[in-house]
């Protein structure tokens, strides 16, 4: 088969299209022919060189994929050869074909289309473990997504929505603001003109936010703290600001707020079956009954990955970039 490889770490030319053994599916695993991946912060992380896979894991970049089931391996129930099916992945998913451990595959939702499918379990999973399993987000409350038009901030807005929070966004221009809103964010805050702690206070009359979802990391810390309500909740799931920041441990006392930090990939795999397990039950119902869709701003063929990357990397694109195999 064709993979995506990184024979050095660097830009984006570094992703090479190039001839590779195929996958085998193992104890537990199945073999899933590819139809298409995503492009997510983490697969530019691996091709500079900070992130390498967990131990066991594919070598190659992809954090989810879509596609059709090829082979079972022994152990496997309930899965069958040809079943359409998406699947959050450890690496691998810029690939012709990837191992899959059979609790991390969810099957293409009712009214979404095969390729499309590529860019749900990631984002779902990410969303739904942070902002409903761990900061218990409830219905009236106000959500404070950053990077809204991301394709996290486009499925946290719609999930929010969809249990009846308020949800506020983060953005850095009008065209990625209006499209927020075309997805139910309320409360549109551009990020380079206007100050999301003073806004998010005026939106809220002074109380805040309830559950902020963070990609920031250490830049938008105490300004984070600062925006949340009383009894708020922050979840950090990126460090695009930065690793190491300050923290008024008095503002945090004083709100009896909360922080969380997670990230899906090094999770064992019983974990990772959970959220996906939760996943299906909880969000897959919507995207039948039309409450949440997926959002993709661009279809590249995967042999192109460099060109998906450079567009990520510019941040020109409202959702997921896919790349789409042979």
């Amino acid at each position: 088969m064709y993979a995506i490889t990184i024979p050095e770490p660097g830009g984006p030319e570094a992703l090479v299209w190039d001839e590779v053994p195929d996958p085998v599916p193992g104890e537990g695993e199945v073999l899933v022919e590819v139809a298409a991946s995503a492009v997510n912060r983490a697969d530019i992380l691996q091709r500079q060189g900070f992130y390498n896979p967990p131990p066991g894991a594919s070598p190659y970049p992809g954090l989810e994929c879509s596609g059709r089931i090829a082979a079972l391996g022994p152990g496997v129930s309930g899965w069958a050869v040809g079943d359409e099916v998406c699947a959050l992945l450890a690496g691998g998913g810029y690939a012709e074909k990837v191992a899959v451990p059979a609790g991390q595959l969810l099957p293409v939702p009712d009214g979404v289309d095969l390729r499309q499918a590529a860019a749900l379990p990631e984002v779902t999973c990410t969303v739904w473990s942070n902002v409903f399993m761990v900061a218990q987000l409830r219905p009236g409350e106000t959500l404070l997504v950053h990077g809204g038009s991301s394709g996290i901030g486009t499925m946290a807005i719609q999930l929010a929505r969809a249990v009846g929070a308020k949800v506020a966004v983060t953005a850095g221009t009008k065209e990625k603001l209006e499209r927020c809103a075309e997805l139910g964010a309320e409360i549109l805050i551009n990020y380079r003109e206007q100050d999301f702690v003073e806004e998010i206070r005026r939106a809220t009359d002074g109380s805040g936010a309830d559950v902020i979802l963070d990609n920031m990391g250490a830049k938008y810390l105490d300004r984070n703290v600062q925006a949340l309500a009383v009894n708020g909740r922050l979840a950090i799931i990126g460090m695009q600001g930065g690793i190491k920041g300050e923290l008024n441990i008095g503002t945090l006392l004083g709100k009896r707020a909360a922080i969380s930090a997670t990230s899906l990939r090094a999770r064992p795999l019983g974990e990772k079956a959970a959220i996906v397990a939760a996943v299906r039950e909880h969000v897959w119902p919507l995207f039948a009954d039309g409450h949440v869709r997926p959002v993709v701003d661009q279809e590249l063929p995967m042999s192109d990955a460099a060109a998906a990357h450079r567009i990520v990397e510019e941040s020109g694109h409202i959702g997921k970039v896919l790349l789409v195999a042979p």
